[in-house]
């Protein structure tokens, strides 16, 4: 009809390769250079592979086959996936989302540093080399240029007064909000402005992101690889990286191994957030995810063990030139990128250039998952409404209005307070007990209600060849089993968030923190609980309406009935 806009097509990637680099730079993250190194090296070394690699084979690859194949199988983003498949799990979606928005509102700021240090690194002398800063003196006026630049307490000192006076403007407490670090701000700014045009377009542009500019998805391997090296020739480095390897079995029967290592694979997979569930949902419907899986979760861990060498080749060099034991350099985190790192480099020659390739890597690591992340929720919800945001010109506008609310939502982070309410979101909002508690929920979904055998029919439909049995055990006792021991574990050995092992957050900030936590994973139970409730009849009548709708929508005949007219899955109305 004239004057009628039409819904757009919602599109595929132009290639394989643009697929596989959107998914390897998502997966491979900050993670795999700040956390999995030092969890390593701090839970028993090489024995921590045991409790890593179990979780990669009951929780990871099982989770990571279920979601992409979820998403290719539906063409669907991370909420209206669930609404074809498992109607009474949608809450699953909606959680995952809940979570990425957050993800989107904490990890920015993290680039934001990152760039921050880029620019300082360019300078004739690193500042955090040298002490004639303004930052470097107290509020007590007494000047640490009187220290000796060879001494590890006091180049710590310099990089530290750095971090808090200068990139944090760190107050006393959560309390004190202070004023806005205008330098940070304008980071971030232009951080968000590099996210929104990478994927304005959609798919489109994020595949050419990753492809037409592909030293985008490439060259933070380049720059480890390069790092590594470097590492592995300094002084020292050889036997830091034996004693980062080195096994302590005794370990193995400590329940905080076994918690970090099931956080570390959700965190680093994006697992049950709807990440891969949207990236793979822009796949023909014949691709073959079941090959892609097992090869994107090897690039995975296969990053964070080189990563490991590459890290602790430097940290050992810095310990053999200080004459300390490495638990004095060691970190994990924003520690490690911002005070540990700068610090070695500090001591190497020509230190401006390893400085902008560390920083380099970190702003293209942390920019890959986050534009993937922002497009992850921008997706769900085009889904979740096309007839008005699938329409010309309304992407952009919808992409700029959710960039803009995040954007004021994280003002606080930029504050002087800021760094506290930073935790508060990474340790409750985005937590590792929250994405683990999901995957329970995501296995028992599957393996239970919708069905393991009718997932792996869906899959044999897609890639012509059926899985191996043991992901069907994964998704109906395994992965369940895993998740909620580890659930449990993170739960029973929960401590009140402090923040540089002093301060302590008040009593709301505690509640804060949890009301966060439970916003997202609460959303399960209530929407099914809803959702059995608004049902007519009684509980056993709603979960046989449910059944049938579920059979009658996913069919086998029917899949293929669509895939021999167009060659590709689409559901109708």
């Amino acid at each position: 009809r004239a004057g009628t806009e039409t819904t757009e097509e919602r599109g595929y990637w132009g290639s394989k390769a643009e697929f596989i680099l959107a998914v390897a730079g998502n997966v491979v993250g900050l993670g795999n250079v700040w956390r999995f190194p030092y969890l390593c090296y701090k839970y028993g070394g090489g024995m921590r592979c045991v409790p890593y690699l179990m979780f990669v084979a009951t929780c990871g690859v099982p989770l990571f086959l279920l979601e992409t194949a979820m998403g290719q199988y539906t063409q669907e983003g991370g909420i209206t996936c669930w609404r074809r498949l498992c109607p009474l799990a949608e809450g699953i979606g909606y959680a995952g989302q809940v979570i990425q928005v957050y993800c989107c509102m904490y990890y920015i700021i993290i680039l934001a540093w990152a760039l921050f240090y880029l620019i300082f690194s360019f300078s004739s002398q690193l500042p955090w080399a040298s002490c004639d800063n303004m930052w470097n003196t107290g509020d007590n006026k007494i000047n640490v240029c009187t220290c000796n630049l060879t001494s590890l307490t006091f180049l710590s000192l310099f990089i530290m007064s750095l971090y808090r006076r200068r990139v944090l403007a760190l107050s006393g407490g959560i309390e004190e909000v202070g004023k806005i670090n205008w330098e940070i701000l304008l980071c971030v700014v232009a951080m968000w402005i590099i996210c929104y045009f990478c994927i304005w377009k959609g798919v489109k542009s994020t595949g050419k992101v990753s492809t037409n500019k592909f030293q985008l998805s490439t060259f933070p391997y380049v720059m480890l690889l390069v790092l590594l090296f470097r590492g592995l020739t300094l002084p020292g480095a050889l036997q830091e990286v034996v004693f980062y390897l080195y096994p302590e079995p005794s370990l193995l029967a400590d329940s905080q191994v076994w918690m970090e290592a099931g956080a570390q694979i959700v965190f680093s997979y994006s697992l049950s957030v709807g990440t891969l569930t949207v990236l793979s949902s822009y796949n023909k419907y014949n691709n073959n995810c079941y090959r892609d899986c097992f090869w994107l979760c090897l690039l995975n861990s296969g990053t964070s063990l080189v990563t490991g060498f590459a890290v602790f080749s430097v940290l050992g060099f810095m310990a053999h030139e200080q004459g300390v034991p490495i638990e004095e350099v060691a970190e994990s985190g924003p520690g490690l990128a911002f005070i540990a790192y700068p610090q070695a480099v500090a001591m190497m020659p020509f230190p401006q250039l390893w400085a902008v390739c560390f920083f380099i890597m970190i702003i293209l690591l942390g920019l890959d998952t986050h534009f993937v992340a922002v497009e992850a929720v921008v997706t769900s919800m085009m889904d979740l409404f096309p007839a008005v945001l699938r329409r010309a010109g309304r992407r952009e506008i919808f992409l700029l209005f959710f960039c803009l609310a995040c954007f004021m939502g994280q003002l606080f982070m930029v504050t002087e307070g800021g760094m506290y309410v930073f935790q508060l979101f990474d340790n409750y909002a985005c937590s590792g007990a929250c994405l683990l508690l999901l995957s329970v929920f995501e296995s028992l979904a599957m393996g239970w209600i919708f069905g393991a055998e009718r997932m792996f029919d869906a899959i044999e439909d897609i890639t012509n060849s059926r899985p191996n049995y043991i992901f069907m055990l994964c998704w109906k006792y395994l992965t369940p089993l895993v998740s909620m021991v580890s659930f449990v574990c993170s739960v029973v050995e929960y401590e009140p968030l402090t923040f540089n092992r002093w301060y302590v957050y008040p009593d709301w900030a505690y509640a804060l923190g949890w009301l966060l936590a439970l916003s997202s994973i609460l959303l399960v139970p209530g929407w099914a609980m809803g959702r059995l409730l608004a049902g007519k009849g009684s509980l056993k009548q709603v979960r046989m309406k449910v059944s049938l709708l579920i059979s009658s929508q996913y069919s086998s005949q029917s899949q293929k009935t669509f895939l021999n007219k167009t060659g590709c899955f689409r559901q109708t109305s």
